[in-house]
């Protein structure tokens, strides 16, 4: 499985943006579960404003054309056969979720509406998009069958702690017998104690307000209810930029940064410090940290923000780990985690690889995936 985050910054992606770079891996992966922050710019306009899902209909193209060409790279055991990517009505399948900002449950998303209509390797097996937060899941064509139980769910914690400009995007789905959840978030920003405390307190939100309404009419007699809260999953995953900084009580920090002594920053980092304190991802698991800060840099370029600034009227900035991926489930094992020099936006994306232990059926039979989208409060 392969998880990748990325917040972009509030710029729509040109055209000819390749994103193979981002999504490479030696081995093709059998998931993709894709975050995007900052899809769009935070305005006014977006946050309150009605949803416009072309600019995640045009990520989605790219991201279909790089993991569908990509296959061409590295084997040739699956055949690939598709349309033109303009056949691929991305911006029709994001009409089906309901609105961010409404707890409405919208008309299921059916394999052959999606999946079958194309000869490819890769499908999107659910997406949603809550103001600059966009989350997706793309599944090989032939483990679709095997996914069930698909529902999504949306939790603003940004102004008045419920519009949607910070929070996060939910999916659950459960493949074969196992359940997944992967949470893409936007935390709160600011380098501030009381930044801290606010994002400890969205994710202590997050995981009180997200709820899976499961359709349990399609269950089977003997089939357990699928999970509805975000730790009853056996496996969770959870992305974004959690937006932790170093802290600022450190006088250090900017020795090391120079150094590039990235296990003594680490000691320093605002969400290791939270968690050993036990305030926040309280047994969640993150991979060892080998890479440079993510955030941030000037866009197009490999400099950091204000971090050598000498002028008075400009705040020295402090690089940190903004972007993150962290999980928890015995049937997680991750090989990789890294980031992506990519100059598109101030963050640099960072990606992370599983291996997956999942329990077969001894007889396999094809299951109808379903999807629904549901806001965990109406806004």
């Amino acid at each position: 499985m392969f998880v990748g985050t990325w917040n972009v910054g509030g710029k729509s992606p040109p055209v000819g943006l390749n994103l193979k770079d981002w999504l490479r891996t030696n081995t093709p992966a059998d998931i993709y579960v894709l975050g995007f922050q900052e899809i769009v710019p935070l305005t006014a306009g977006n946050v309150v404003g009605p949803e416009d899902g072309a600019t995640a209909s045009k990520w989605l193209s790219l991201i279909h054309k790089a993991l569908n060409e990509q296959h061409l790279i590295y084997s040739d055991l699956f055949p690939l056969q598709y349309e033109s990517i303009k056949d691929m009505d991305f911006e029709a399948f994001l009409s089906f979720r309901s609105n961010s900002r409404s707890s409405e449950q919208v008309s299921p998303f059916r394999r052959e509406q999606h999946c079958a209509n194309i000869q490819q390797r890769y499908c999107m097996a659910a997406g949603r998009q809550m103001v600059g937060i966009f989350l997706s899941v793309w599944v090989r064509e032939d483990l679709y069958q095997h996914i069930s139980s698909l529902e999504i769910s949306c939790v603003g914690t940004g102004i008045l702690g419920r519009l949607g400009n910070k929070g996060s995007v939910s999916i659950s789905m459960t493949l074969h017998r196992a359940s997944f959840c992967f949470v893409c978030t936007h935390l709160a920003s600011g380098e501030k104690e009381s930044d801290v405390m606010r994002r400890n307190y969205d994710v202590v939100d997050i995981l009180k307000r997200t709820r899976f309404a499961h359709d349990c009419r399609i269950l089977g007699e003997s089939d357990p209810p699928p999970p509805s809260r975000i730790l009853d999953h056996d496996n969770v995953i959870w992305l974004g930029d959690l937006n932790y900084r170093l802290a600022s009580i450190c006088g250090d920090k900017y020795d090391l940064l120079e150094k590039k002594n990235w296990q003594a920053l680490l000691l320093k980092d605002q969400l290791r410090i939270e968690q050993r304190a036990g305030r926040v991802f309280e047994g969640w698991e993150e991979g060892e940290i080998s890479f440079a800060p993510t955030y941030k840099y000037f866009p197009d370029s490999d400099q950091y923000v204000n971090y050598q600034t000498s002028t008075p009227k400009e705040k020295r900035r402090t690089p940190a780990w903004c972007d993150r991926i962290l999980w928890k489930g015995k049937g997680l094992k991750q090989i990789s985690y890294r980031r992506v020099e990519s100059r598109f936006s101030d963050h640099r994306p960072v990606v992370s690889l599983f291996a997956v232990q999942v329990n077969v059926p001894t007889k396999l039979e094809p299951t109808a995936a379903i999807v629904s989208n549901t806001a965990a409060d109406k806004l």
